[in-house]
């Protein structure tokens, strides 16, 4: 016989998690199926991990920061066993056991299995079927995209999951994609020694980013010792004495010991591909983004959306949902949903570029500086930033920013709620910013916006 529940979440990911917990006491009986591990890829092979990696070469780029800022010498010698158990260990060790019982307490029922939406009501689970009385969440993410690239299923290589989770240093490390993932991951493993090469076919890396963006985080890649390649597009890849040659279509050729292949996600379609459902262009499961139904009674949140592939917009997604569940008519505003790059220095940014802003046929401002000249500049040490700021002359609002400078992405809460409640460029320009703090370089910038605007 079916099990029936109030509420079937596909995946007990980020967004699972935050729905069973905003259920909890509903009322409302919940069964959330998860396939791999409860939390999903942030924990395990994502956010955490890799991060994790960039602290740990951070630490050594201040060492050798120090011999300018504070040492006559620094001497250390890599430990990458100890870089790796760290990652594990941040990890979990891949063990979900305190995140299940968490999800548990809420009161939530946790399936293991591989489930697949089979109708808008009906999950089915190692031939096992869950009714749906009220309605089924889709939250089962996404994956690596694999490029149908000449030569690649002949190859070993990594995506994320084994890149962030390394138990080898390699040599060399090719590098395909210059996203987020692609630029952090390279710099993580350039400053543990490995040379690497990031390969973009578009015009420019950080591509969803102003090209600001790009064009400054380049010289520091470059001084870690990666080599970028922009513009060059992958048509081939075959083995080589035990590593990777990808051959360009200028005729240039790459050999690497390690190849990373980073060049997008896409959605864990697989599980719900039967069941009628929309998708988008880029096969993305389709929603109303400010409902985040896909149908009556089908709801999707997190990735598997396409609205962004940022952990704490899975976490929103599931409150809303949860609070919809609930009977309030709760909806999604993604006019403000902050993006940060963890490289050094980090590249954060929130809303529109200036050339989405210009499309929308919006009356366009833009002010901009670099963080390096400022005080904290020169008392970090940090040379060649960015700070974009861009604005609505009609409205007299803030619209855009992106900066690229250390802290970025905690500068950046301030501009993310002016976004998000509109506050007037005239109030943003009379905040008072702690001297000599990073964020201080915002009052000057958004002086001079507020300025133009006027």
């Amino acid at each position: 016989m079916p099990q029936e529940f109030d509420v079937v979440c596909l995946g007990g990911g980020v967004a699972g998690e935050a729905i069973a917990g905003g259920l909890q006491d509903s009322g409302l009986s919940l069964a959330v199926v998860e396939r791999e591990l409860v939390g999903g890829e942030c924990p395990y092979w994502g956010c955490v991990p890799s991060k994790t990696l960039l602290r740990s070469g951070e630490t050594l780029e201040e060492a050798g920061r120090a011999r300018v800022l504070a040492a006559s010498g620094v001497e250390w010698e890599l430990d990458f066993p100890k870089v790796s158990k760290r990652v594990y260990w941040m990890a979990r060790d891949l063990d979900d056991t305190r995140p299940a019982a968490a999800m548990e307490a809420t009161g939530a029922k946790l399936i293991r299995g591989e489930g697949r939406l089979i109708d808008p009501r009906t999950v089915e689970v190692g031939g096992e079927r869950l009714i749906a009385r009220q309605a089924v969440v889709v939250a089962n993410g996404g994956t690596a995209a694999i490029p149908p690239i000449p030569g690649l299923d002949t190859v070993e290589y990594w995506t994320n999951r084994q890149a962030t989770l390394p138990r080898e240093l390699p040599e060399t490390l090719a590098v395909l994609g210059g996203g987020a993932v692609g630029v952090e991951l390279g710099q993580a493993f350039a400053r543990f020694g490995s040379k690497v090469t990031v390969v973009e076919a578009g015009p420019r890396f950080l591509a969803a980013e102003e090209p600001e963006a790009g064009a400054t985080l380049r010289p520091h890649l470059e001084a870690d010792g990666i080599t970028v390649l922009v513009g060059d597009p992958c048509i081939g890849i075959e083995k080589k004495d035990g590593g990777v040659v990808l051959r360009l279509k200028s005729g240039a050729s790459v050999v690497a010991a390690r190849l990373l292949v980073a060049t997008g996600r896409r959605a864990n379609e697989e599980a719900w591909a039967g069941a009628g459902l929309a998708r988008t262009e880029r096969g993305w499961l389709k929603v109303d983004p400010a409902t985040l139904q896909a149908q009556p009674a089908v709801y999707g949140a997190g990735d598997v959306t396409g609205l962004g592939g940022f952990t704490h917009l899975a976490y929103y997604h599931g409150q809303v949902v949860a609070r919809r569940l609930r009977g309030e008519d709760a909806r999604a505003d993604h006019t403000a949903v902050p993006r940060v790059t963890f490289t050094d220095p980090e590249v954060a940014s929130v809303g529109l570029s200036e050339a989405a802003a210009r499309e929308r046929g919006l009356d366009v401002v833009t002010a901009s500086t670099d963080p390096a000249e400022t005080a904290r500049g020169y008392i970090h040490d940090f040379h060649g930033g960015a700070l974009k700021l861009i604005g609505d002359r009609g409205r007299g609002v803030l619209i855009g920013a992106t900066l690229v400078t250390p802290r970025a992405g905690e500068i950046l809460g301030e501009l993310v709620l002016a976004l998000k409640v509109g506050t007037p460029l005239q109030t943003l320009a009379d905040v008072i910013h702690p001297f000599p703090a990073f964020n201080r370089v915002l009052g000057a910038v958004l002086q001079d916006l507020a300025a133009k605007a006027a």
